[in-house]
């Protein structure tokens, strides 16, 4: 159960998430790319608890999601130290492009839900909700 993206995170700003289940699929048809996240009660969180759009700055959410995907990274090419079922795969996010609210919003928010969930601690950040 990860935030694992099959090629790289893109801008979906003109586009709602897609709800299957527990799954959100952040894509863009017209790129190669694409965000799945798949955790069994991250929808719940997401629309129950978490804090609405627009509550953060985009500005905000990028911040925190360079410092989120780099102690993911580093954890998830961690394996014997960290927990492998937790960390299965890099997240290949670049703070040079711009990916647009809706991504940075999702994707903070499931560092949230899994900070809490799991009792995880990504950089020096207590996650909010």
């Amino acid at each position: 159960m990860s935030c694992k993206p099959t090629n790289k995170v893109v801008s979906t700003s003109s586009e709602a998430p897609t709800k299957v289940s527990d799954t959100v699929r952040i894509a863009n048809e017209e790129t190669e790319y694409e965000v799945i996240i798949i955790d069994p009660g991250f929808n719940t969180f997401l629309y129950s608890q978490a804090r609405p759009r627009g509550f953060y700055s985009e500005l905000f959410l990028e911040q925190r999601n360079v410092i989120y995907v780099n102690e993911w990274n580093m954890r998830a090419r961690q394996p014997l130290q960290y927990d492998s079922d937790l960390y299965l795969m890099q997240i290949d996010y670049d703070p040079n492009i711009h990916y647009g609210y809706e991504v940075n919003y999702l994707l903070y928010n499931y560092f949230v839900y899994f900070q809490l969930k799991y009792k995880q601690r990504l950089g020096g950040f207590v996650p909010r909700i």
